[in-house]
């Protein structure tokens, strides 16, 4: 996903796990505790994008739905 500034676009960006129908990111991490910093990682996958929502999904989890954490960007409206 390319970085756009300032009408600058540039194509070392950052890559994202998936994109849903150009609507939401989803990051993908199988580890045993969801940091911060995973979290923060896909809200600026979020704000690069141009996104609102995205999902994080720890494959490490008991249960799938424990492991998803979902990430609202509220810049974009």
């Amino acid at each position: 996903m390319p970085i756009n500034y300032e009408g600058l676009s540039l194509d070392v960006g950052y890559r994202a796990d998936i994109i849903v129908e150009d609507t939401e990111v989803i990051d993908l991490e199988s580890v045993e505790h969801v940091a911060d910093v995973h979290k923060k990682q896909l809200l600026t996958y979020l704000k690069v994008s141009d996104k609102r929502l995205g999902l994080l999904i720890n494959f490490s989890a008991p249960l799938i739905r424990q492991g998803i954490t979902r990430i609202i960007n509220g810049n974009v409206i």
